[in-house]
C-alpha cells in the first residue's frame, strides 16, 4: 500500500522554526508534483506550498510566502517544508500529498492522489 509519512511536527514558540519531512513508503514519487496542506480545527484543509516533480518550480499560499520554503531531494525520495517565523495562526495538522497532474502545480486538494496521515504543528504565542 502506498503511503506518505510526515515527520518533524511539534510544539514551538512564536517566531521559531520547524522543518517537516515527507517520505513515501511503497513507491517513489520522483515523477509527481508534491504539496503541503494544513488543517486547523474546524476549518478546511488549505494549500500551503507545492513543488514540481523536478524541483524547479514552487508556489506558496500568500499567508506563508517569505516564511516557508518547500524543497525536495529526489535521490532521498523526500520532500521538506522549512517553516520560519512561525505564528500562532500556523497551528494546524500539516499534510503531505502527491499529484500525478504535473503540467502545473495544483493548489486544490482534489487534484492530489496520495496523502499522508498528517503531523501536528502547534505554535504558542
Amino acid at each position: 500500500q502506498v503511503q506518505l509519512v510526515e515527520s518533524g511536527g511539534g510544539l514551538v514558540q512564536a517566531g521559531g522554526s520547524l522543518r517537516l519531512s515527507c517520505a513515501p513508503s511503497g513507491r517513489t514519487f520522483s515523477g509527481y508534483n508534491m504539496g503541503w496542506f494544513r488543517q486547523a480545527p474546524g476549518k478546511e484543509r488549505d494549500f500551503v506550498a507545492g513543488i514540481s516533480w523536478s524541483g524547479d518550480s514552487t508556489i506558496y499560499a500568500d499567508s506563508v510566502k517569505g516564511r516557508f520554503t518547500i524543497s525536495r531531494d529526489n535521490a532521498k525520495n523526500t520532500v521538506y517544508l522549512r517553516m520560519n517565523s512561525l505564528k500562532a495562526e500556523d497551528t494546524a495538522v500539516y499534510y503531505c500529498a502527491a499529484s500525478r497532474l504535473v503540467r502545473t502545480i495544483r493548489t486544490r486538494r482534489y487534484d492530489y492522489d496520495y496523502w499522508g496521515q498528517g503531523t501536528q504543528v502547534t505554535v504558542s504565542s
